[in-house]
């Protein structure tokens, strides 16, 4: 009985060893797969291939400036929204690299640099003084209905992430600062529309001023509600028989009280939670 029992433990002791040495392998082939840009499967990893496709979003944006608003690849206009686009690639991939937890990029983020690309043609026509014109309408409507696929695509391909909502929310902020300026400079309305492009960049000084701004805030609709009524009516900005107009004066009135109430409600129940 005593020899069975110790061959079984020898038994027993070597499958271990050699599973432990399997797993071993197959860690260390990963890490080495991650650090050579590619996965198990052989496909590159996630930040690579954000890489190809931003890299591909650099001629995307350069064809369509010089196609639809004449501003060609060596146009100081462009040169600079270029700048500023490679500068918040870089900063993805890195947030890629470093937070991501999926083993894919996924359409979904496609679709968010995609909406990243558009907003670099529309910098560019900012940056050139372009007035508004119908192809700036279109591009800005094209961005403005991709808003809400990312974040379906993200579901659908069980992709959600924190990292993809806080792309598709710099996205927006950004989206809507720099329509906001656009309006401002090109004197469509009052200045003081640069009101609807900045509430995102206060409340995030803020946050860092008040560290009990980043707790977590309840899921409302009525927040995404505002978000949306926002770049429509930024958007509006760019329709040319709009310069002007008193209607148009009147809906950045009213989305700036409603901007004003959706945050001084959330940074209410956010004190109210320190508290």
């Amino acid at each position: 009985m005593l020899g069975i029992l110790r061959a079984a433990t020898t038994y027993y002791s070597q499958r271990n060893k050699k599973m432990g040495q399997m797993m071993k392998g197959t860690m260390t082939s990963v890490a080495t797969a991650q650090q050579s840009g590619h996965d198990q499967r052989g496909a590159p990893t996630p930040w690579i291939g954000f890489a190809i496709a931003a890299s591909i979003g650099v001629g995307v944006a350069g064809l369509t400036s010089e196609w639809v608003l004449g501003l060609y690849f060596t146009s100081q206009s462009f040169l600079i929204a270029i700048v500023l686009y490679l500068a918040a690639v870089t900063a993805i991939m890195y947030a890629i690299r470093t937070s991501y937890p999926h083993d894919r990029l996924g359409w979904c983020n496609r679709v968010t640099l995609a909406r990243l690309v558009l907003l670099t043609i529309l910098a560019a026509a900012l940056v050139e003084g372009s007035a508004p014109q119908m192809p700036l309408l279109i591009l800005a409507a094209v961005s403005l209905s991709l808003d809400g696929v990312d974040g379906w695509l993200a579901r659908r391909e069980g992709l959600a992430s924190d990292f993809g909502a806080r792309f598709d929310v710099e996205v927006d902020a950004a989206f809507a600062l720099l329509l906001a300026i656009y309006g401002a400079r090109t004197g469509v309305v009052e200045p003081y529309v640069i009101l609807l492009g900045l509430p995102h960049y206060m409340f995030w000084i803020a946050k860092i001023l008040f560290p009990w701004l980043n707790a977590p805030l309840p899921e409302r609709f009525s927040r995404k509600a505002v978000c949306v009524l926002q770049i429509t009516v930024l958007v509006l900005l760019l329709v040319p028989q709009m310069t002007g107009s008193v209607l148009l004066s009147g809906a950045v009135a009213v989305v700036t009280l409603a901007l004003i109430w959706s945050f001084g409600r959330d940074i209410a129940f956010l004190y109210r939670s320190h508290a």
